[in-house]
């Protein structure tokens, strides 16, 4: 039985950024073998996109994020014999994941059509902003395009103004649907032995990430309105402000308002129609609302989250980064770990029989170069040589 969950799956990593390193950081968690090929001399663009940068080096720690647990590996794809060295690693390879603009790979004979004709197994995943086909498939585009496009900001922020979310959400969106589409294309392969390209859009991935925001439109035709830091479950769902700071409160069901009101010693609630039920607190929530924060404010957050938690009522604090890692269930959970001095976001997957452990740090540029053309392809080191003398690797 293997000791992790994708032992023996080698990746071709083409890719650069953000959504498509994550998720090949992902495959590599999970045991994966990828091998990281980037341009020589500049490498991954996202390795500059500081500050800030790992302490004594010019990484970034955009870099840091997405891309441990794989080797790094210079080739200049643009030349002949790196189309070559790149074609010998993908017939050897299980996965090729890339995020080029359409078109731009065929230019070089590594598109997928080119690339099945030496490894008919090779699962080929694409990264694009709008995908291979449509009117829109030539276009350039970054996160923040993308949550504007797909509706995504249409239903984040304040009713006066439309926002994105802080973090690229759409990237890493893509990046989970990314791996999740891996792994169903690996299990094709083997059960068939044919390999597949899959097409990957960010803004399809965005759009598919609004969810029920979506089917609540599609349903009835009316389009959500902007709630700020409040949701559209069960009534309350939002930030409050306590007497001295925030709190993020829930009552998804009438056991739980309930159980707010008891904590709250405002029973008399529960006697008014307008908010007897989990329907009559949405259709009333301009009413209610007002009252929340009314009794919200006569205690601190701390005393708040004691008394809710005792009630059994979800309810959690605004936290800022540092109060985000001093949490004791954060800590329990080992979210945090440390990798050769590096600390590095843990992966949340659990797996009983095949644990994601043993990290290691995101590679220097190049630095497993001689180490992977030579167990793969043959390189000799007199041949490394040359091929770094003309700008090759």
């Amino acid at each position: 039985m293997p000791s992790t969950a994708l032992a023996g799956i080698r990746v071709l990593d083409l890719s650069r950024i953000l959504a498509a390193p994550l998720a090949t950081q992902m495959l590599a968690d999970l045991g994966a073998e990828v091998i990281k090929v980037e341009r020589p001399g500049t490498g991954d663009d996202s390795r500059t996109y500081g500050p800030p940068f790992a302490a004594g080096t010019d990484t970034a720690a955009f870099y840091l994020s997405c891309n441990r647990n794989k080797r790094s590996v210079t080739v200049n794809h643009a030349t002949a014999e790196g189309q070559e060295l790149i074609r010998a690693l993908a017939a050897r390879s299980d996965v090729l994941v890339e995020n080029f603009r359409v078109g731009t790979l065929a230019k070089y004979g590594l598109d997928h059509e080119s690339l099945r004709e030496i490894n008919p197994r090779l699962v080929y995943l694409s990264v694009t902003g709008f995908g291979q086909t449509g009117p829109y498939a030539q276009r350039p585009g970054y996160d923040g395009i993308f949550q504007a496009m797909s509706g995504m900001m249409s239903v984040s922020g304040h009713p006066a103004e439309p926002m994105k979310v802080g973090i690229s959400m759409v990237d890493i969106l893509t990046g989970l649907y990314a791996s999740t589409a891996v792994l169903a294309a690996l299990r094709h392969r083997d059960a068939t032995g044919d390999g597949q390209l899959i097409d990957l859009s960010l803004l399809d991935c965005g759009l598919a990430s609004l969810s029920h925001f979506a089917m609540n439109y599609l349903v009835s035709g009316e389009v959500p309105e902007r709630r700020g830091n409040g949701g559209y479950g069960g009534i309350p769902s939002q930030a409050f402000m306590c007497s001295d700071r925030p709190l993020f409160l829930v009552a998804g069901n009438d056991k739980q308002f309930a159980a707010f009101c008891a904590a709250a010693d405002r029973t008399d609630l529960l006697q008014d129609p307008r908010f007897a039920t989990t329907s009559a607190r949405i259709t009333h929530r301009t009413e209610i609302l007002p009252v929340l924060q009314d009794i919200l404010r006569t205690r601190t957050r701390d005393e708040w989250l004691a008394l809710l938690d005792r009630h059994d009522v979800p309810a959690g604090p605004f936290n800022e980064m540092p109060e985000v890692f001093a949490d004791p269930q954060i800590q329990h959970r080992e979210m945090l770990v440390e990798v050769g001095g590096l600390p590095l976001l843990a992966n949340p997957v659990r797996l009983s029989a095949t644990p994601v452990e043993g990290y290691t740090p995101p590679p220097a540029l190049g630095e497993h170069t001689a180490e992977v053309l030579g167990e793969l392809v043959g390189v000799t080191e007199r041949r490394l040589a040359e091929l770094r003398a003309r700008g090759v690797v």
